[in-house]
């Protein structure tokens, strides 16, 4: 059994895109209440975010995107930056504490504290292009923590696992060309953003290492299941990474407004203890794992406790 850890701060409640935005602070309070009435709180080691260094965001995104957020970031009310991205006042710190959260994470696993880490974070980040905000995402967490584990400890090979319904096009922008990153993507198809075709598998010296899985509406834990054992497994065991990461939506549950998917909790626990497998035989157990999309309050909260436990009882 594994040691985990939890990195949440409530200046992440700060982020606000209006009444009736999925993308919402309640997010974060479904899931962490339901942490605390479960036990599974009290298993878990708490971690302390900090605001991220441009030095590390900027491995990612554009430095004049960074300032470009930072010259319209609101005192008050809010502004748009795409159809579907807003910034309030509180976003900019709740960007900067999310990205340092996952660094955070990142040093708290390398130090041996714990063997994984779950990050309660918002805004999610997997959307974001290096000069561009979508799709409810600012920065882009995963893909910098990615970097950060490269540069900052020396690792080399980086697996990041997305399985949230939606294609994280930002993340695979990031290392489209690079070999030492194996990105693999389950994802509703055709669905947003529309990219994400099996045919996109990187290119020049990255090619073959974007695994791109688009799925059917409708499909759920035994088709994700499959999937996972005959394309993520022998894919991770031939790359042999040092470090997994997980875009964890839980946007692909069966109850969830915004895709229509079959995973159930119990799915997710199943995923969760794939990925973990591939960890232990690989990457010394290391696992982060940073929320991502999911907008049914209840089951968004209970699958997030299933994934930790089973992080947990690895």
């Amino acid at each position: 059994m594994g040691t985990t850890g939890l990195v949440y701060h409530p200046a992440y409640l700060a982020h606000d895109m209006g009444v009736g935005h999925p993308e919402s602070p309640n997010r974060l309070r479904a899931i962490m209440q339901q942490l605390e009435q479960s036990g599974t709180m009290a298993r878990l080691t708490r971690i302390e975010p900090r605001k991220s260094e441009d030095e590390w965001i900027t491995q990612v995104h554009t430095p004049s995107y960074v300032a470009s957020l930072k010259r319209h970031a609101p005192t008050s009310g809010r502004v748009s930056l795409d159809p579907d991205t807003s910034m309030s006042s509180g976003s900019l710190d709740a960007a900067y504490l999310a990205a340092g959260g996952v660094l955070a994470g990142v040093d708290a696993i390398m130090a041996g504290q714990v063997d994984h880490v779950f990050c309660a974070v918002r805004p999610p980040g997997h959307h974001a292009e290096a000069s561009r905000a979508m799709g409810f995402c600012l920065f882009n967490n995963v893909a910098i923590a990615a970097r950060y584990v490269q540069k900052k400890y020396g690792l080399s090979k980086v697996l990041i696992v997305d399985w949230d319904v939606h294609h994280g096009n930002g993340t695979q922008h990031s290392f489209e060309d690079d070999p030492s990153v194996l990105f693999f993507s389950t994802h509703q198809y055709p669905h947003y953003p529309g990219t994400g075709r099996d045919d996109e598998r990187g290119r020049g010296a990255g090619e073959g290492y974007t695994i791109n899985v688009p799925m059917e509406a409708g499909e759920g834990d035994d088709e994700y299941r499959a999937i996972f054992f005959k394309a993520l497994v022998p894919a991770a065991d031939a790359f042999k990474p040092e470090f997994v990461i997980v875009s964890a939506g839980f946007d692909a549950h069966k109850d969830d407004p915004l895709a229509s998917m079959g995973l159930t909790e119990a799915g997710y626990a199943d995923l969760t203890t794939i990925v973990a497998g591939i960890a232990q035989r690989h990457a010394k157990s290391r696992i982060l794992s940073s929320l991502e999309g999911g907008y049914n309050l209840t089951a968004l909260a209970a699958s997030v406790d299933t994934h930790i436990q089973a992080l947990l009882n690895a």
